[in-house]
């Protein structure tokens, strides 16, 4: 979710009812070192009382200088970040790369809850290939030093957002772990997270890609695991007036020049699905002020 899940992002999906985001994954290097465009990344939304901050580090001294640096800023959760499958991250040793090594991993844990009383979880792959499933292994090294909720998305390294996410071994990590586990992967619906929620029993859900260009997913799930009829927020109308929201938000956190330029990438996802969808992303990328984007939206509407 990195260039997504910034704070105003994060404040249209709590309004419309996500009970906690994380912010961008961070390095714990350039926490460390007080690099200004890090820490910009941990700004909070107005009124985002409750947060999560991820770092990705392949180093126990390093977790521990991060987590020293942002203690103060008060998350309600520190996670290390053992999924990521970019590939600049991989080479470092950091993210998914640490399923390769349940005991470093279990150690950085360790030296994360060494320096503060703020819950530290993990999110775990499968493993880094599907020769090596080390889920279980780096599940039982993280809670051994002191990890209070593990998220997994049961998908290898390798597979990186490919084929289908094994669901079992979820419940197979719920059963068997002493801590609160979370379940991501292939959850693009209300339908899907109360099927994860029902197969696997963990105890919530994490969800990603699902979110873009749908932050009523959350309310959507809340929704139907309280019987409660589902509001229909699937139709175009809907799905642009949440872009437009989410486009002022944006101007108001980084200008409208910036906004209007990194708006385009989120309306694709907006927009993906909708009849006449890719004549919007074709009129957007022109698009240089809010008020573009107004008239745009405006005249899609009408038509």
């Amino acid at each position: 979710m990195a260039g997504y899940s910034d704070a105003p992002f994060r404040s249209l999906c709590l309004r419309h009812g996500a009970s906690l985001c994380f912010a961008e994954m961070v390095s714990a290097d350039g926490l460390a070192h007080e690099d200004a465009i890090t820490l910009r990344l941990l700004a909070r939304a107005p009124g985002e009382a409750v947060v999560g901050f991820q770092i990705f580090t392949s180093s126990a001294s390093l977790a521990a200088a991060a987590v020293r640096r942002i203690a103060p800023l008060a998350p309600s959760i520190i996670d290390l970040n053992c999924g990521c499958s970019v590939p600049k991250v991989l080479k470092t040793g950091c993210g998914a790369a640490l399923m390769r090594s349940p005991q470093l991993l279990g150690s950085i844990v360790a030296a994360m809850r060494a320096e503060t009383d703020i819950p530290v979880s993990v999110k775990l792959r499968s493993g880094w290939d599907a020769a090596t499933p080390t889920w279980q292994a780096c599940a039982a090294a993280a809670v051994s030093a002191g990890a209070r909720l593990v998220t997994l998305h049961p998908r290898h390294r390798a597979q990186e957002f490919g084929g289908k996410a094994q669901w079992d071994q979820i419940r197979l990590l719920k059963e068997e772990c002493p801590v609160p586990v979370f379940g991501s992967g292939d959850l693009f619906s209300a339908e899907d997270c109360a099927r994860m929620l029902s197969t696997t029993g963990c105890d919530g859900v994490m969800i990603a890609r699902g979110a873009m260009g749908n932050p009523f997913i959350f309310a959507e799930t809340r929704a139907l695991l309280c019987g409660r009829p589902i509001a229909a927020c699937r139709d175009p109308e809907a799905r642009l007036t949440a872009a437009m929201d989410h486009l002022r938000l944006l101007a108001a956190s980084v200008g409208e020049e910036k906004a209007c330029r990194d708006m385009r990438k989120h309306f694709v996802a907006y927009t993906r699905g909708i009849p006449g969808g890719s004549q919007v992303r074709q009129s957007i990328v022109q698009a240089c002020a809010i008020e573009e984007y107004e008239q745009i939206v405006a005249s899609y509407l009408r038509e």
